[in-house]
């Protein structure tokens, strides 16, 4: 299995099955987040895990204590292997409650890979974006989730803070060359599996190419060399 998921980033869950078609045998796991969450629900992503896919939910849960629970506990019903929560402490606690002793592994998000120090700012944030990092990295730790979502910019410092059996999961990776996007905190995938992540959310690097397949074996022989984690 390589470190890729890709994510479905689509309207509806045609186009999700036609790009996870002619993906194929290539890729086995796929992130679905709201665009398509909104278009199919949990219905597609149970057809995801029926196929024996694999799943990483990324709806970045943030509610009272109590919804956040029960929310969690539904998901861990499904087979879903990642779900992603917002880093707060109570919500954090609440979630890894819910999951009980399910297979589902918990992720925090630290930074979102679109912002930077003036969007903290506009928050109210008077801190870093690395300061916010390091704190929600700590809190997550102590909360008892099973990883983080990071850019790929901070995934060494945060894999240091971590520790070595925290899951670490980039987005914001574009191969040298490829356009960023939205993304403003961005590197190579190379750079961010080298640099301490266990998985790596590529978008419309494969699921826009003429021929995603080939995409996914370009980055796929770009890690190479710096795969040597448990996945």
């Amino acid at each position: 299995m390589t470190p890729l998921i890709i994510a479905l980033d689509v309207e509806s869950a045609g186009q999700a099955r036609q790009l996870v078609n002619r993906l194929g045998a290539s890729v086995t796991f796929y992130k679905v987040g709201m665009e398509l969450y909104a278009a199919a629900g949990m219905e597609f992503v149970r057809e995801l895990v029926a196929e024996g896919k694999q799943v990483f939910l990324d709806m970045k849960f943030y509610d009272i204590g109590e919804t956040v629970k029960r929310a969690v506990a539904q998901v861990a019903k499904t087979g879903v292997r990642f779900l992603t929560l917002h880093g707060s402490g109570a919500v954090m606690r609440a979630a890894v409650e819910g999951r009980g002793d399910s297979a589902l592994q918990l992720l925090a998000v630290t930074v979102l890979t679109s912002f930077d120090e003036s969007d903290l700012a506009d928050m109210g944030y008077t801190c870093t974006v690395k300061d916010l990092v390091a704190l929600r990295v700590r809190k997550a730790m102590e909360a008892g989730v099973d990883g983080l979502v990071c850019s790929p910019l901070e995934v060494a410092e945060v894999r240091r803070l971590a520790g070595p059996k925290a899951i670490l999961v980039t987005p914001g990776v574009r191969s040298a060359g490829a356009g960023k996007g939205d993304q403003k905190r961005v590197a190579t995938p190379a750079e961010a599996i080298r640099d301490g992540a266990n998985f790596l959310v590529i978008g419309r690097q494969v699921t826009r190419a003429e021929d995603p397949q080939a995409e996914v074996r370009k980055i796929c022989d770009e890690i190479g060399p710096h795969v040597t984690m448990n996945l």
